[in-house]
């Protein structure tokens, strides 16, 4: 990394539809926090990908725009690879998470191509999947508890070589008992909330990879009160959740 920590926010005029660029943001004032100058690189869909960033983000978005910005991704492959193997991370979320993978399912059923950054397609679900989700990550990533809310129909298979972010213990993620993908530095997932903004840790594991530096804590009071919210709605849901269910088996 150079001594500026460049964050590439990606097609925000197409993926942009669930405030993920925000993510762009909790990165730059959590780097400057540290000392370290950060710069955030908008490139909309008329601009190359440039190689030269540390940080790159996709958000969210809707079908025609994923499909538009999945056709400019494919040619920015190789620079995206160049640019990973040289240490930079990506952060991902849920259409731009899908994207990343060999295949996603469209609006119509259609199997449309991903990049194959990460091994793994994407299905169309018989149901949209709507609400909060809390994520344990691998105890290997150092990560607490991650919180988010998930808008999408899409359940995601992961293939035999990669590694979920974390097991959800709350909410449906990929689809299958876990959400998202994490391999060095490549993270995806379907949390929105902003992501980064209700998870600091993951903010700061990226920036951490990328400056290949032990970050000293901050302190986020009120992050850290949300996200108990967060953590006991969703556990209080949950209940209900399965009490529901029972209940209905039962009748």
């Amino acid at each position: 990394m150079e001594s500026t920590l460049r964050i590439a926010l990606i097609y925000p005029d197409l993926l942009g539809t669930y405030g993920d660029r925000g993510n762009a943001l909790v990165l730059a004032h959590r780097a400057r926090a540290r000392g370290i100058t950060a710069e955030v690189v908008e490139v909309d869909a008329r601009s190359s990908i440039p190689e030269s960033c540390d940080i790159y983000l996709l958000g969210g978005g809707e079908d025609a725009a994923q499909v538009a910005a999945a056709e400019g991704l494919r040619l920015a492959k190789s620079s995206i690879e160049r640019s990973l193997t040289a240490g930079s991370a990506i952060f991902a979320v849920c259409a731009g998470f899908q994207l990343l993978g060999n295949s996603y399912a469209a609006a119509d059923g259609s199997e449309l191509q991903g990049i194959s950054l990460v091994d793994m397609v994407t299905t169309a679900g018989s149901d949209r999947i709507i609400g909060e989700v809390v994520i344990e990550p691998s105890q290997a990533s150092g990560l607490p508890l991650l919180t988010g809310f998930e808008n999408h129909g899409g359940r995601t298979l992961l293939g035999p070589g990669e590694a979920p972010l974390g097991r959800v213990i709350a909410g449906r993620g990929n689809g299958n008992g876990v959400d998202g993908v994490l391999r060095d530095g490549v993270i995806g997932t379907y949390l929105h909330g902003p992501a980064l903004a209700r998870n600091p840790a993951l903010a700061d594991y990226l920036i951490a990879y990328v400056t290949k530096s032990v970050l000293e804590p901050l302190a986020d009071t009120l992050v850290d009160q949300y996200r108990k919210e967060r953590l006991a709605f969703a556990s209080l849901r949950g209940a209900k959740l399965k009490r529901a269910t029972r209940n209905l088996h039962r009748g």
